[in-house]
């Protein structure tokens, strides 16, 4: 506003406002010695008068930049009588004496307030269509009306967030708090792809003509932070602040909303500001479309950020893509967040870019626990930085999906060696992908197929999850189990939009997703016979894609392979069979699956093995069993075995043969 000092240019501005003031209230005293006179007999003199003007002028040039009344006048195209009318209504507030000069203006003792009446008749060049509904000084609420007054009578105020502007002194109106925010200033941590986004919202405004016909910014990409930081350093390049309001805190009244557009359009003005509306993905319908309403109805500048693009159909849409930093770039930003605490980390940050994909705020708060941790300065644990970064990439799965603890070794994991070898070539792709894909350059030739995703089939209990354990467990990772339930939605959409969101949170950890019995939602795409089954077909469309494109691992489980979709199972990186366990192999799941610790007393695997179960049938019998024992101070016995294997066997309903039991007692 100012072009010396704040302090400089306020005792200024109030000056030349109290100046202004001035000849507002010469203009009522004329106005009363008019009316005494009756007709004039002589020509009015000039106004303002010489000894006036001599004091504007002077007022006027000690401001080291334009007064704010000036600036309003200007930025809301008022007329000279508009500008006027603002004056009388700030004089009332901040002069006592405009009281009795109003009353005996208007001629009446009880009305020693402004109205329109006493403006038209006492003030320059008045019009009459200064005061219609979309005249500045109403649309804007430059001034308000008593509400169901007479419109020549009722008084007009002036609303306090001008006058505080008019007087110089900021700050937001008190309507806009709790829904309008400062959005935190643009510092220089954003990657060089994500500056170069900055830049192009600074040019798209830049080159647009005119303040009012600016097209909205629709920022769009996976971080919400990352979109944020990127829309304040654009406005910021303008020279613009940048406030934020999320559209669910928007009004859902299609009143409330219309009064809220036109209060930021007027704060917009007064705080050289633009206006972020930041849309969720978990947004409900309908507040989806309050928000594209709002900004909508809002002239002026205006951004959008979002995950996916808002469909608005009265504005004009430039869109912004804000990516991922690339790994290049993550390093770049490790390094900067870690200090001189990175190259203590002997190779660790290669590591953890290689695998996780977090934001810079993630970034700063693992450093900031590795430097309590660490001592401020002491070497930090082998694994510290990977741990750190697994426990910032866990929230947002949380609500999504249940995080399973890995627990189980390749030494608990009972199969034939064909299976083996393919579930540790699997875990060798998902370690060395980074290197495959980044240094080697098979990402150069595009994202599609990169994906690793794999099938688990086999019947219930032959070692699917416990094999999703044992790979989270080699790769340090985080297994969490989808649960369908809350994934498969009956309303058009929702199915891809919960999809989207799981998968979304799991590429900031590269965590391994298990989607159990995944025949319930990926089976067979069937023929189109009504809108039903064409987005049945969608959602199986859209998990292919996403299972393609996604950094981490996906593992599939079916009891049922072919139940599910061929043209799914031919994209999918690996196929296991879980195969129903031998005799041999049962009898070496009963040597594995008592912990060392648990006291046993001459258990032959051999004859337990004739028992044709199931590995998961077995662990259930071997606790059952060991609780019977710990019941009777005993060690477990063939005999505890023996009474936990009736009991499941009558659970599962199904026969008790006496030659596989045979011989347990």
């Amino acid at each position: 506003m100012s072009d010396g000092s704040p302090q400089l240019w306020q005792a200024a501005n109030q000056r030349y406002l109290l100046a202004a003031l001035d000849a507002v209230r010469e203009c009522l005293e004329r106005h009363v010695g008019r009316r005494g006179q009756g007709a004039p007999e002589a020509p009015e003199p000039p106004f303002p008068s010489p000894e006036l003007r001599k004091h504007l002028d002077e007022a006027e040039r000690s401001l080291p930049g334009p007064a704010a009344v000036d600036v309003l006048a200007d930025a809301f195209g008022l007329s000279p009588f508009e500008r006027d009318v603002v004056l009388l209504c700030a004089g009332v507030e901040l002069d006592s004496a405009f009281h009795a000069a109003c009353a005996e203006a208007s001629g009446d003792p009880a009305r020693p307030y402004p109205t329109f009446s006493l403006a038209l008749a006492a003030l320059p060049e008045p019009h009459w269509s200064a005061l219609s509904a979309e005249a500045p000084l109403r649309r804007a609420r430059l001034v308000s009306l008593d509400p169901g007054a007479s419109l020549t009578l009722s008084r007009l105020r002036i609303d306090e967030r001008v006058l505080h502007y008019l007087v110089g002194v900021g700050g937001l109106d008190e309507r806009l708090a709790g829904v309008v925010d400062p959005s935190p200033a643009p510092g220089d941590e954003l990657s060089p792809s994500q500056r170069q986004a900055a830049e192009r919202l600074a040019a798209a405004w830049a080159r647009a003509p005119g303040r009012g016909r600016r097209p909205v910014l629709m920022v769009c990409g996976p971080d919400e932070v990352t979109r944020a930081r990127v829309a304040a350093a654009g406005c910021a390049a303008l020279g613009l602040r940048l406030m934020s309001a999320r559209a669910s805190d928007l009004p859902a009244n299609a009143s409330d909303r219309e009064s809220f557009c036109r209060l930021w359009e007027r704060e917009a003005i007064l705080s050289g500001a633009a206006l972020v509306v930041e849309f969720d993905e978990s947004d409900p319908a309908e507040v989806s479309r309050a928000g594209a309403s709002a900004v909508e109805r809002t002239s002026g500048l205006l951004l959008v950020s979002t995950r996916d693009p808002v469909r608005l159909r009265r504005r004009s849409v430039v869109r912004v893509d804000v990516p991922r930093a690339p790994p290049a770039e993550q390093e770049a930003l490790w390094r900067r967040a870690l200090g001189p605490l990175g190259e203590k980390l002997n190779g660790q940050v290669e590591e953890v870019v290689a695998q996780f994909s977090l934001g810079l705020p993630a970034m700063e708060a693992v450093a900031a626990e590795l430097l309590g941790s660490a001592g401020g300065g002491a070497q930090p644990e082998p694994g510290a930085l990977w741990a750190a970064c697994r426990g910032q990439a866990r929230p947002r799965l949380e609500d999504l999906a249940q995080r399973i603890e890995a627990v189980a070794s390749w030494e608990e994991l009972v199969l034939p060696p064909e299976q083996l070898e393919l579930l540790r070539a699997l875990s060798a792709q998902v370690r060395q992908r980074a290197r495959v894909y980044e240094q080697w350059g098979f990402s150069q030739r595009g994202s599609r197929g990169l994906g690793i995703s794999a099938l688990f089939s086999g019947v219930s209990g032959t070692g699917k999850t416990m094999a999703a354990e044992v790979l989270a467990r080699d790769l340090q990772l985080d297994l969490y189990r989808i649960d369908l339930s809350q994934v498969v939605s009956k309303y058009i959409g929702e199915t891809e939009k919960n999809l989207r969101r799981i998968f979304d949170a799991a590429e900031e950890g590269g965590a391994l997703l298990l989607f159990d019995e995944a025949d319930a939602l990926f089976g067979k795409r069937s023929e189109v016979k009504d809108s039903h089954d064409r987005y049945a077909n969608l959602e199986v469309s859209y998990l292919l894609q996403r299972m393609e494109a996604y950094r981490g691992l996906a593992i599939l489980t079916t009891n049922l392979r072919s139940a599910l979709d061929t043209a799914f199972l031919r994209r999918l990186r690996f196929i296991v069979e879980f195969p129903f366990p031998d005799q041999q192999q049962r009898a070496e799941i009963w040597r594995r699956v008592f912990p060392p610790s648990t006291p046993t007393e001459n258990l032959e695997p051999e004859k337990l093995a004739r028992l044709s179960v199931a590995g998961g049938v077995i662990r259930s019998i071997a606790l059952n069993a060991a609780f019977l024992a710990a019941d009777q101070r005993t060690p477990v016995r063939m005999g505890h075995l023996a009474q936990a294997a009736r009991a499941e066997l009558t659970k599962l309903e199904k026969p008790q043969a006496d030659a596989e039991l045979g011989g347990w007692t």
